[in-house]
């Protein structure tokens, strides 16, 4: 059994992507996701990373050259709502994440709002290939975060059903507001 929503997804994420796939992370953090999505794409594929902390692009980069993993990873010092200013017209994913919130070990005062968020999920979205992948995992447990995850919650539930299949998991039993993962696969 998965124990939080960071299983789950590394689950889902290991199921979908394949060597030679595209793939975006909106909010690297301490390169965890990116490292995992760069492994699983390969020097073939393509991982895009976005961070607005200066911290998580140095930390990801260190952890990408570590594991040897730098060649098919471009990093992105900027908000990930800018997606689109940096892919190519012709630059489509087969497989998104979000990590919400703050940077672990880092500082707890800047996180990820719904003003940048659901823009970066609306591009991302318009950059899924069909039976692409788009994953959030929104913390709720810091101030904003049930708020944030909300606003991706309303967000989503109205997008185009013949399009998007959206969906959300959630721990029900476990305490301190435990976090949801939102998924959403484009359909054509």
């Amino acid at each position: 059994m998965f124990k939080n929503v960071i299983e789950v997804s590394h689950h889902i994420i290991k199921g979908h992507l394949q060597t030679g796939m595209t793939a975006l992370d909106a909010t690297i953090g301490n390169g965890h996701d990116t490292l995992l999505l760069a492994q699983i794409v390969g020097q073939s594929g393509q991982v895009y990373g976005f961070d607005l902390q200066e911290q998580a692009i140095e930390n990801t980069e260190a952890l990408l050259e570590k594991h040897h993993c730098q060649k098919q990873v471009s990093l992105y010092h900027d908000s990930h709502a800018k997606i689109s200013q940096y892919l190519k017209a012709d630059d489509y994913l087969d497989l998104v994440i979000f990590n919400l919130g703050y940077l672990p070990k880092g500082d707890k005062s800047i996180i990820t709002k719904p003003e940048s968020t659901i823009p970066a999920i609306e591009a991302s979205l318009s950059r899924l290939k069909p039976e692409g992948i788009l994953l959030v995992a929104a913390y709720l447990g810091h101030p904003g975060g049930r708020e944030e995850a909300q606003a991706i919650q309303d967000y989503l539930s109205q997008i185009n059903q013949d399009k998007y299949s959206a969906s959300h998991f959630e721990f029900l039993n476990q305490k301190h507001l435990p976090p949801k993962l939102f998924l959403v696969e484009r359909r054509s």
